[in-house]
């Protein structure tokens, strides 16, 4: 449970960033390399690779190298950790909710 845990952070933790999430957002229409993802970013190009890889870590992205070409790609792990903990977070909501429906109709309808 402790490793679920972590893994969650490291997903989410990548998900704080604005640049990591537009880097996600452009993987998002295909692969791309390391150049053209960090072209309208601005900044170092040692400094957008830790970008990188938190993304590779945390499981968003794999990379591979062709050559001196480094491309980028979405992995669909990490989607599937966010999908599992949002879906038991759903239901201990639901269930929540319908507790205090049941209570508040349970309520009504008893006389005061």
């Amino acid at each position: 449970m402790e490793q679920y845990h972590a893994q969650l952070d490291g997903v989410f933790q990548a998900l704080a960033d604005p640049t990591r999430r537009a880097v996600l957002g452009r993987l998002g229409q295909g692969p791309a390399s390391i150049s053209e993802l960090a072209r309208p970013f601005g900044m170092a190009l040692p400094s957008f690779m830790k970008h990188i890889h938190l993304l590779e870590e945390s499981g968003w992205i794999r990379t591979h190298k062709e050559g001196r070409v480094r491309t980028c790609a979405i992995e669909t792990r990490a989607f599937v950790t966010v999908q599992a903990w949002l879906s038991e977070q759903r239901a201990l909501w639901e269930g929540r909710t319908d507790r205090l429906e049941h209570f508040v109709i349970q309520t009504k309808d008893q006389p005061r």
